[in-house]
């Protein structure tokens, strides 16, 4: 399902522990690092979708975790040229992603790779907040800034989730980067995919 501009619909997780570090996975046989992420069937809303990507690349269910909350509109990112199919009909130039933040409430044993016949993902480990802006591969880099920019509000500073006061994401306001942060490693184009 591609839309009329050439975006695939999408959910990206964002899963936090108690003490507010992020869930980074390790993609299949390589040295690339990102959130779970995936596809919106056309049968499904963002949050169906976001489950069902949750279980296939985490082993987590719905009981597993807590939703602390979510972007409010799509965040879009562009594939660089060469990842672009041409020869598919409708092109797809990219994906939009609504973003989750959510909380294990569970033991982190309950994540599993091994359930489905094809894992996106062969290792895991909790990082600081920030991190992944440093590790993630050149091309998402902006929507990961702008989704975790936006949904970090909901973490306090030195960890853990924060009251919400009954406000959404978006009225909340929201955080940057800490000072003195190295924005993104200097990667040249293409090292990783």
């Amino acid at each position: 399902m591609i839309d009329s501009k050439g975006y695939r619909p999408n959910v990206g997780i964002i899963l936090c522990n108690d003490e507010g570090r992020v869930f980074w996975a390790k993609r299949m046989g390589m040295n690339a690092w990102q959130f779970p992420q995936g596809g919106i069937n056309q049968d499904e809303d963002p949050e169906t979708a976001m489950y069902r990507e949750l279980w296939e690349e985490t082993g987590l269910q719905q009981q597993h975790v807590q939703v602390l909350g979510r972007t409010r509109y799509w965040l879009r990112y562009k594939l660089p040229e060469r990842y672009i199919r041409k020869n598919t009909l409708p092109i797809c130039i990219g994906q939009k992603q609504i973003w989750f933040m959510l909380r294990l409430v569970t033991h982190e044993s309950n994540v599993r790779f091994d359930h489905c016949p094809k894992p996106e993902f062969d290792s895991w480990r909790w990082v600081d907040y920030w991190e992944p802006l440093n590790d993630v591969v050149y091309f998402k880099r902006k929507v990961y800034l702008r989704a975790m920019t936006e949904l970090s509000v909901i973490l306090a500073i030195e960890g853990g989730p924060v009251e919400a006061a009954g406000k959404t994401v978006g009225e909340r306001q929201t955080a940057r980067p800490p000072k003195g942060y190295r924005r993104f490693k200097n990667k040249k184009a293409g090292a990783r995919a």
